[in-house]
């Protein structure tokens, strides 16, 4: 049985590809050919949002100089990992529209990462989210407008072993389980269980 397999198991039925995706921090220098990267964008084109504004933006960086601005920004802890990351996406939202406010941006951002990342457990390749960056520094370094909120950063390749992680990362390297559904959902009013 597989490490997914133990640590995930659906009380219901869905596609396996929810539960395969999970966020591992291993990764190869291996090179993400330009027409499988596009097409996690792809995916992530077609999420949901509201009035079809789709607030999202990616900066990406692959090349080796935007690489290193990007370690500029991530946190210490981040930055022990993040040295094989062949790609690093920036996922940005876009808060106003000539409607005025956009209450559901970073909702919408959301749901446009939630869409890359299984596209990516599709094509073989690994994502691991994360929000350990300096918010303020990478809207400096890489010219974000004010009218856009930083949502989190996106590591994106090819998984590595474990073992090339440190000690102290090894073991965490594996797939987390999820609490019960029935402690994620309330009926009728906050705090009351789910009634079957």
């Amino acid at each position: 049985m597989t490490q997914t397999k133990l640590a995930r198991q659906a009380e219901y039925e869905i596609d396996s590809i929810y539960l395969k995706r999970w966020s591992p921090r291993s990764f190869l220098t291996k090179e993400v050919p330009e027409d499988v990267l596009l097409s996690l964008f792809e995916a992530a084109r077609w999420a949901p949002s509201a009035f079809n504004f789709q607030p999202w933006r990616f900066i990406i960086a692959r090349t080796e100089e935007d690489r290193k601005r990007f370690m500029s920004f991530i946190g210490e802890f981040n930055q022990i990992w993040c040295k094989n990351v062949p790609v690093f996406a920036l996922i940005i939202s876009k808060k106003t529209s000539e409607r005025g406010e956009i209450g559901s941006h970073a909702f919408d951002a959301g749901a446009a990462w939630g869409y890359l990342s299984l596209e990516a457990t599709r094509k073989g390749l690994i994502t691991h989210p994360m929000t350990g960056i300096d918010f303020e520094k990478a809207r400096q370094v890489l010219n974000i407008p004010e009218e856009y909120a930083i949502n989190a950063l996106i590591a994106i390749g090819y998984q590595g072993e474990k073992e090339a992680l440190p000690e102290s990362l090894q073991e965490r390297e594996a797939p987390t389980p999820r609490r019960p559904i029935k402690e994620s959902i309330f009926e009728g009013l906050f705090g009351e269980s789910l009634n079957e």
